[in-house]
């Protein structure tokens, strides 16, 4: 009898803690007490130990689903129609700390399948090899899109072959700084494809490729809600977000930092792992650790992901997730709305839902799947920091624990509630089934669904679609309105009807698809329908009748302006109302401001000063220098600006919001040309004074960093970029040589630490080798 005790009991524990062959690995968690970290040593962990390194949120379990050697360096995935995995993977980036042999033709994409449906991926097929530095991918008809720098490319598969490649967009990415080039191919709710880090959006219509302007956005991972709305953050930001669908508000070029876009959307950036962390870029810096050495706020923060899963029950029904691969963890944030705003806060103080001891375990990407788990990309890496930006004390960090090899790991998880039993749902070829899902709660399936049909366009789905714009199922009706939109049939009176509906999430997503639809035959109909909600005080949907204004221009601009006047008269005090109103205004503000003074004279007013404000801009543009000569004297410079300084300081050197202070008219640049060098070299942190204001978080984030270290960058590299930058716009600071870098590389060769405003007040003593003009 004890004898079958004993096996009975074998056999349980084998099937509970794991099942591992060569290609297939099943291990499952709830929470635990992970060993401590070994700060002195940091070796890889077998794949099927890796659990046993995290600790989890209560009531959560984890499995991986994938790891090497079927995966390698993966950093992005997504999900086909038959639920198999596609993953992109990245096997070039960072093979050492100088990032020797980057460059390699390593990449891949290829195909996940788990053919015994036991829910662990056990075949791979590469469908495209010989990648350099692949970004992104997207799914798309019968085809996928694949960024490789600095190329978008479109493959044509046959049977998960390419079979023909047609260049989308020549320019997807401009320069070689892997850290902000563009990312994401997410398929919006409005069936546009946009990027994190880009100022484009995409769409295949029949055999042509849209390429239009959208709203720029974020640094690595992008993520909507249900409603449409635009999830991204940068390297030390929680998570930023749009208030307003990604459609809206991109009909002024002269309009730049539009409120309700890229807004701060959680203001906690504090983490907690659960080792220490000393392998962060800026370690060595007080306050980046604290006295645990465990990293004190977001360094890294990437792929946040909005849980539309429908499986975790009601207290996640509207909540972000966060990567933070420096730090080895994953934040929970619960956000809330309010009328058109979007907050949130972390879940919880003093733990996250997920952390590993592990220091390789490098989350960089988040998912929600057709099961309604949630999925993680785990690089599994050591080094995760660019050349670009590598300290030479991160590189100590990763000498003394080895983490340069090896290279071709990679894992996959998926984290569920404990005990619920997963089912993925199967996308039929039946057009009417196919519309049916379209109200699912799960919003993975809702999407696939969107996209299969949408790509398919077969036309016995209309008349469900249009049957299903008259549910009382605001999720339903949303993905039924864009369906139509994405086939090319959606009239002017189903979006009149919708936009009568009592449901605001319904009339939203009538008003964002309004300007599809507004043509020559029907804008006075809109035009009333807008008017009267102004008249209704319907204040929630303001900025978005502001918006669609800007479609009824070109068949009857007195009633656009009819209607922008009356938002102005009835919420003057609305900033969102206010960049609205602007949004319609390109070559005409000034003309417009007459109008409004008479409705709103008080220039002391929202919607005035956000004119305002757009038209002294105008005119300030007016007295930069010419950038085709800057690029002629300077033309390293230039291309240096555009690959490491623009994602912060911006195109207009006016600077960007929630990372960096502006450039133009700044002091420093146009000051002592060895304060600007030594920032240059050793980099600066802290609050930063310019033209009388003082920038500091959340107005700006992290630090400027230095560039003494890096050898992909000369001493005349760096004095044509600071000459670019001193001499642009409207900057008339003096030259800067080579010679003027040298010297003062040679004089802050000890210096480890960046400069601080402080030090800067008292600027460094003139080299007398040193000329000045």
């Amino acid at each position: 009898m004890k004898k079958y005790i004993y096996i009975l009991l074998l056999l349980l524990a084998v099937g509970v803690l794991y099942q591992c062959t060569t290609h297939k690995l099943l291990v499952s968690a709830l929470t635990n007490n992970p060993p401590k970290a070994n700060i002195n040593s940091s070796p890889v962990v077998p794949a099927n130990q890796s659990i046993s390194k995290m600790k989890l949120e209560p009531g959560m379990a984890i499995t991986m689903i994938a790891s090497e050697p079927l995966l390698s360096t993966p950093v992005a995935i997504t999900f086909d129609k038959k639920g198999r995995i596609w993953a992109l993977e990245m096997e070039d980036y960072m093979p050492d700390t100088t990032g020797h042999g980057e460059n390699e033709p390593l990449g891949k994409v290829v195909v996940l399948t788990d053919k015994n449906n036991d829910g662990i991926m056990d075949d791979r097929k590469v469908v495209i090899d010989s990648l350099v530095m692949p970004r992104a991918f997207c799914l798309v008809e019968n085809g996928i899109l694949v960024a490789e720098p600095p190329r978008l490319y479109y493959y044509e598969l046959v049977n998960d072959k390419p079979v023909k490649r047609t260049l989308i967009d020549a320019k997807y990415t401009e320069g070689g700084n892997v850290e902000h080039q563009p990312n994401g191919l997410y398929r919006g709710l409005d069936n546009w494809i946009y990027n994190a880090n880009s100022a484009k959006r995409y769409r295949k219509m029949g055999d042509k490729w849209l390429t239009q302007t959208a709203h720029e956005k974020g640094q690595w991972g992008i993520a909507q809600d249900d409603q449409g709305r635009m999830y991204a953050n940068d390297n030390s930001v929680n998570l930023q977000g749009d208030y307003f669908p990604p459609s809206l508000g991109l009909t002024n070029k002269n309009q730049k930092g539009m409120a309700g876009f890229n807004e701060r959307t959680v203001a906690d950036n504090r983490t907690f792992p659960i080792r220490p962390t000393p392998g962060v870029n800026r370690g060595y810096m007080k306050g980046v650790l604290d006295d645990s050495l465990r990293l004190v706020n977001f360094t890294a923060a990437c792929g946040p992901m909005i849980y539309r899963g429908g499986l975790f029950g009601p207290d996640y029904q509207f909540n972000a997730f966060v990567a933070e691969p420096s730090a080895n963890l994953i934040k929970r944030d619960i956000l809330t709305e309010k009328g058109n705003v979007v907050k949130g806060r972390e879940a919880y103080h003093g733990r996250e839902f997920l952390a590993s001891v592990d220091e390789r375990f490098r989350p960089v990407s988040l998912y929600d799947g057709p099961d309604g788990a949630l999925y993680i990309v785990d690089m599994y890496r050591g080094i995760i920091q660019h050349k670009t930006y590598l300290t030479p004390y991160l590189a100590n960090e990763i000498g003394k624990r080895q983490l340069t090899k090896p290279l071709s790991c990679g894992r996959l998880y998926k984290v569920y509630p404990a005990g619920k039993k997963l089912v993925n749902v199967t996308f039929p070829d039946d057009p009417l089934k196919l519309v049916a899902l379209l109200g699912n709660p799960n919003g993975y399936v809702r999407d696939k669904a969107q996209q299969i049909l949408v790509d398919s366009k077969p036309q016995q789905a209309i008349a469900a679609l249009q049957q299903a714009l008259k549910s009382t199922n605001p999720l339903f009706v949303t993905h039924a309105l864009w369906t139509l939109e994405g086939f090319g049939v959606l009239k002017a009176d189903e979006v009149l009807a919708v936009l009568q509906s009592p449901q605001w999430n319904i009339r939203m997503q009538a008003l964002t698809a309004s300007p599809t639809v507004i043509d020559r035959n029907n804008y006075g109909q809109f035009t009333t329908a807008l008017q009267q909600m102004v008249t209704n005080n319907d204040t929630t949907a303001a900025p978005y009748v502001g918006f669609v204004a800007n479609s009824i221009q070109p068949f009857d601009r007195k009633a656009a302006d009819n209607i922008l006047l009356s938002l102005a008269k009835k919420y003057p005090t609305n900033n969102y109302v206010g960049d609205a109103i602007v949004s319609n205004l390109q070559g005409r503000e000034e003309a417009f401001q007459k109008q409004l003074a008479m409705v709103v004279p008080d220039t002391s007013r929202a919607v005035n000063k956000r004119l305002q404000r757009v038209i002294a801009a105008i005119e300030d543009a007016k007295l930069n220098s010419d950038p085709k000569l800057m690029a002629k004297y300077y033309p390293r410079g230039v291309a240096i600006y555009g690959t490491v300084c623009k994602t912060c300081h911006g195109e207009d050197g006016n600077g960007v919001a929630s990372l960096a202070p502006p450039l133009n008219k700044s002091e420093i640049v146009n000051g002592n040309k060895v304060t600007m060098i030594s920032i240059i070299l050793k980099g600066l942190g802290g609050p930063v004074k310019v033209a009388g204001h003082l920038y500091k978080a959340p107005e700006i984030s992290g630090e400027m960093p230095g560039f003494a270290d890096n050898k992909d960058f000369t001493d005349d590299d760096l004095a044509q970029v600071m000459n670019f930058v001193r001499r642009s716009w409207q900057n008339k600071g003096d030259k800067v040589t080579a010679a003027d870098v040298k010297a003062n590389r040679a004089k802050l060769a000890t210096r480890q630490k960046s400069f601080t405003m402080a030090e800067l007040t008292t600027p460094p003593k003139v080299d007398p080798s040193i000329k000045t003009n």
